[in-house]
């Protein structure tokens, strides 16, 4: 260093040094994912799932017990109905826990569903002034729901140990059912966000959808009343494998889930694939619309 770079003092050498310039600009075509944003900006990910879970239950009498309560009341409801009085088969297990296992990931989903759908708009302050990946957001909007997922599914050990069913060696392959609900809830629900953003009549059809949904899934009764070309064509609902992967894993059902997986795996994929692109394809005008 230099006699006259010695005289120059040590903040004002500091500021004058080259300052890393951020250029943002508009995506590029279908196929500019840019997924490398979303690792990025992951501490923004995790702070807004963490938002969402705290905003979820503040102020509210019962707290995180409602993530309880909404599938256990469904379970009660569905026992009586179909369970005592329609006498649906449960496949050789109790019908509550038959329906309550189906009823944790189906709730996992259609909560995340709602949440990632409704996202870009309950966020439109933040996206209209601050830049980041807007995928981000109903990313936040299905991850939040694990917290939720993780209560329900100690009830749902614990009405096991009621019953006295003890899970199978099948069970080592749960996470990967729980991925297939989460990739199902995000593809949807990426598609609805970017849609909610110019149609805002898509808020009052995702009930709508979710009440339609919950009975084309077998929640309530067993797929295997399906036979033949009609179970292959039911499987493209892609909530179909992660149900019956729940009860084989868990229960021990002998129902062949092999095709209904596979079929649900892919139309999943393709959900998210395309839902991502399209959402990619809008972005740049979700700070003018929004």
């Amino acid at each position: 260093m230099s006699a006259g770079d010695a005289a120059i003092p040590h903040e004002e050498r500091r500021m004058a040094a080259p300052v890393p310039t951020v250029r943002i600009e508009p995506s590029h075509g279908w196929a500019d994912l840019r997924l490398s944003d979303i690792w990025e900006y992951r501490e923004l990910l995790y702070f807004l799932a963490w938002r969402d879970i705290k905003v979820r239950y503040k102020q509210t009498a019962l707290g995180a017990t409602w993530a309880i309560l909404q599938p256990f009341l469904t379970m009660v409801v569905f026992s009586v109905f179909f369970g005592h009085l329609a006498r649906m088969p449960s496949e050789g297990v109790p019908y509550p826990i038959f329906s309550f296992a189906a009823l944790v990931p189906w709730t996992f989903f259609a909560n995340g569903l709602t949440l990632s759908s409704n996202s870009l708009v309950a966020n439109a302050n933040l996206i209209s002034k601050v830049y980041f990946p807007r995928l981000v957001v109903p990313i936040a909007g299905v991850l939040s729901g694990i917290v939720d997922f993780g209560l329900a599914f100690v009830v749902l050990l614990g009405m096991m140990a009621y019953y006295h069913v003890v899970p199978t060696v099948n069970v080592v392959l749960l996470p990967l059912f729980l991925l297939l609900a989460l990739v199902t809830s995000l593809g949807v629900g990426i598609w609805l966000a970017a849609l909610n953003v110019e149609f805002r009549d898509v808020r009052y059809v995702v009930p709508f959808l979710v009440q339609i949904w919950l009975f084309a899934t077998p929640i309530a009764y067993a797929s295997s009343l399906l036979h033949g070309p009609w179970r292959t064509l039911y499987g493209l609902n892609p909530m179909v494998g992660v149900v019956e992967g729940f009860r084989w894993a868990l229960l021990g059902t002998r129902v062949d889930i092999g095709p209904s997986v596979a079929i649900s795996a892919v139309v999943s994929l393709l959900l998210l694939i395309t839902g991502a692109l399209y959402f990619r394809r809008m972005e740049r005008t979700f700070a003018d619309v929004v």
